[in-house]
């Protein structure tokens, strides 16, 4: 949507400039950053990470940390009223009441200790006086808003007792809750499954015309851009690169850097017609000659949380998380496991390699590891290994890259001190990286080359089998892309089998030969990926492809 100039701006961020203290003295994070918004206005700022998005949205807010951040120069006016030089005290009047904000995780957002209830209620006394029961009946009628069921309940309970696109609602339901002015969300869906990302979105444009807010939402995801954008930023290194109305960025690019971001988006159905995954690697190398019998077989497989209690105990009963999964994958080859959180994804992947109990028949490598113990399974792990979704978590920060990619050698006791700097200045040159990272530790790496290390890790017992689990979730759209190629060229040139998790529908069509689709602990469809994708048989398989956002501002699908 193009806006009238004669529509009222409403915010004004005019050269804004921002230092952060470094033991070598300022340094210049952001720089000469200037846009502004409109009334009812959607502006998209989207960039990698560190390109400045966050930091622009602290600034505004009069969030940024004193101890590592400050303003140099610059303006940011709401409504001509100039905030960056407003006292502490005069922004807590402004923060909620004018301006309000939604981050990435609502997990971390929301105080676990407090019910939903004492906190809306919270901020609408500090901001709009009201008390008591007019209080509660505003939380009431913004939860009601938001289309969360039994808000009554829902004031009375935890953010624990929630799924996160529940907590996601009550933080957008907090920002709404005292008619702010402008609402900044960052990163408001990056953690979320496509289809409650596609309601998030939805209800953020329902409650924009509704209430009459002005948006700001920060994303890498050009999907999101072109489903909720009327103008579009692009950052990078901290500078603005570019800068208009949605559709002119997306169908005529001007910075190469635009056209990288716009490039990397995986587009679902770009595979169609195809059988399996792109050859990355060059044809000159030749793939390993691989043999048909299944490096991972799944038979009945079953998890249960809880134990069996007596009625009188006041314990829940056992839940089943995964009922009757079986599957198999060949060596080569990637088997897609998909679906919306709670589905049994991350369960089945962790059962799979005898990290949590199951009943049934897993057959690793032609090893059944059903009942064995920890000792008996840990010859099983050299065939088997797992990338997780948050690399930095997945470290450990006070080891140095090279020990903790070497560590899995020492414990199988596959490698004396020498041999095993060579295996792992070979694994981190495999991953695109210099051996010299070795003594680097994981807080000097970005995102993307933090998963690589851990890939390279992955790697060090020379495995049939990876379960990466949600492991490009994290990561810019350029770097996921990158990631995602290097996985395929070490399958290519390794043989190796992916169980790949990941709520991602463009992800999985990229990179897997066979698709299961899991709800409520089952799966609900299971064929080839050309098979699934382009004739999908089951209604909820429809409705997770539905929800997919298209890149495309011209198709977006938010009314």
């Amino acid at each position: 949507m193009t806006f009238p100039a004669a529509t009222p701006t409403v915010l004004t961020v005019d050269r804004l400039c921002v230092d952060a203290r470094t033991p070598e003295g300022l340094r210049r994070v952001l720089d000469d950053i200037t846009f502004d918004l409109k009334l009812g206005e959607t502006l998209c700022i989207a960039g990698e990470s560190g390109s400045g998005k966050s930091v622009t949205s602290l600034a505004i807010m009069g969030l940024l940390p004193k101890a590592s951040l400050q303003i140099a120069s610059g303006s940011i006016a709401l409504e001509g009223r100039e905030l960056s030089r407003l006292s502490n005290h005069a922004m807590r009047s402004v923060r909620g009441g004018d301006v309000a904000m939604v981050f990435q995780e609502p997990m971390t957002s929301l105080n676990p200790v407090m019910s939903i209830g004492a906190q809306l209620t919270e901020a609408i006394r500090e901001h709009q006086g009201s008390e008591g029961g007019s209080a509660e009946a505003v939380a009431l009628r913004m939860l009601d808003a938001v289309h969360i069921t039994e808000p009554a309940k829902r004031l009375k309970q935890f953010p624990h007792e929630l799924s996160g696109g529940m907590r996601q609602r009550v933080m957008i339901a907090m920002a709404l809750s005292c008619r702010p002015k402008v609402l900044i969300a960052d990163e408001p869906t990056t953690a979320l499954d496509v289809t409650v990302q596609a309601q998030i979105l939805k209800l953020m444009d329902e409650l924009k015309r509704e209430f009459g807010a002005s948006i700001i939402l920060i994303t890498h995801d050009m999907g999101v851009v072109a489903q909720m954008a009327d103008r579009v930023v692009i950052m990078q290194a901290g500078r603005i690169i570019e800068q208009g109305n949605a559709l002119p960025v997306f169908n005529a690019p001007k910075e190469r850097y635009t056209q990288d971001l716009l490039a990397a988006v995986p587009r679902l159905g770009a595979h169609a017609g195809t059988d399996g995954p792109p050859r990355i690697s060059p044809t000159t190398v030749d793939a390993p000659q691989l043999d048909r019998t299944p490096v991972l077989t799944v038979r009945g497989l079953d998890v249960t949380y809880g134990k069996a209690t007596g009625w009188l105990s006041g314990k829940k009963p056992p839940a089943s998380a995964v009922s009757g999964v079986s599957f198999e994958i060949l060596p080569g080859q990637t088997l897609g496991l998909v679906g919306e959180s709670g589905s049994g994804k991350s369960t089945t992947g962790k059962a799979v390699l005898g990290l949590i109990p199951f009943t049934g028949d897993v057959v690793i490598d032609g090893q059944n590891i059903g009942g064995l113990s920890q000792r008996q399974m840990r010859p099983v792990r050299r065939s088997a290994q797992m990338i997780f979704q948050d690399p930095y978590a997945s470290l450990d920060p006070r080891m140095a890259v090279g020990a903790a990619i070497g560590e899995p050698l020492i414990i199988h006791g596959l490698a004396n001190k020498g041999e095993r700097e060579d295996r792992v200045a070979d694994l981190l040159r495999r991953v695109g990286l210099q051996p010299d990272a070795a003594s680097r530790y994981p807080h000097e790496f970005s995102g993307g080359q933090r998963q690589r290390i851990c890939i390279a890790r992955a790697l060090a017992l020379g495995p049939k089998l990876i379960v990466a689990d949600e492991s490009v979730a994290a990561l810019d759209v350029s770097v996921r892309a990158r990631v995602l190629d290097l996985m395929l060229e070490l399958q290519e040139t390794m043989g190796l089998a992916y169980l790949l998790i990941s709520h991602d529908m463009a992800v999985i069509e990229r990179m897997s030969h066979n698709v299961a689709v899991m709800r409520s602990g089952r799966i609900v469809e299971m064929g080839s990926r050309r098979a699934v994708f382009e004739n999908p048989q089951d209604a909820y398989t429809q409705a997770l492809m539905a929800a997919v956002p298209i890149p495309d501002p011209a198709l977006r699908q938010v009314a």
